[in-house]
């Protein structure tokens, strides 16, 4: 006779992490708006109806994997800092490095652009990008003591580093490229 062996089940927060998990892969290939709730559900091994238990709403789901997104750059932002700190080496360039080494998660680069775009349209996603920005903000303020023009221009060269990965600008052998790349060798 079988031995009958005991099924864990799985608690509701080990679901939400998977369909949050699951949306972020699913978002970054598709977009929000190119995105069906069912093929996340799916990717997530959950059935659809559990996971508007979760998350009432496509945009509510959405807005975890932006505020998680944004968690991740605010996280790595730090740990630049800190670690640019005890070698005494400057904070701005060590958190430009992290940046870059950010963009190479192509899921992560999908995911921010997609979300600037449903921002757009979405409420609930503006606010959580929102959030995430002044978190960011205070932090690199915080961290690096720079002037607000400085620190305007460090968001304006990462913003176009987010465009030139995006379109595989370090790629290209083109005057223009080049021009807009330069000093972003690790792009």
């Amino acid at each position: 006779m079988p031995v009958a062996t005991k099924r864990k089940l799985s608690t509701a927060e080990e679901r939400r992490e998977a369909a949050i998990q699951a949306a972020s892969k699913v978002f970054a290939e598709r977009g929000f708006h190119g995105t069906p709730t069912m093929e996340i559900a799916r990717e997530a091994g959950i059935s659809q109806a559990y996971l508007f238990r979760l998350f009432p709403t496509k945009a509510e789901l959405f807005a975890a994997v932006v505020e998680r997104c944004m968690r991740r750059l605010h996280d790595d932002f730090a740990e630049a800092a800190r670690e640019a700190k005890a070698k005494g080496e400057p904070v701005p360039a060590a958190m430009g490095a992290a940046y870059r080494r950010l963009l190479q998660d192509r899921q992560q680069l999908l995911n921010e652009l997609h979300s600037h775009a449903a921002a757009a349209s979405e409420p609930a996603i503006r606010d959580v990008l929102r959030r995430g920005w002044e978190d960011i903000y205070d932090l690199v303020a915080s961290e690096s003591g720079a002037s607000p023009e400085e620190i305007r221009r460090f968001f304006a060269i990462g913003m176009l580093m987010n465009v030139m990965v995006a379109i595989d600008a370090p790629g290209l052998d083109a005057d223009w490229a080049r021009a807009l790349t330069a000093g972003d060798k690790d792009l």
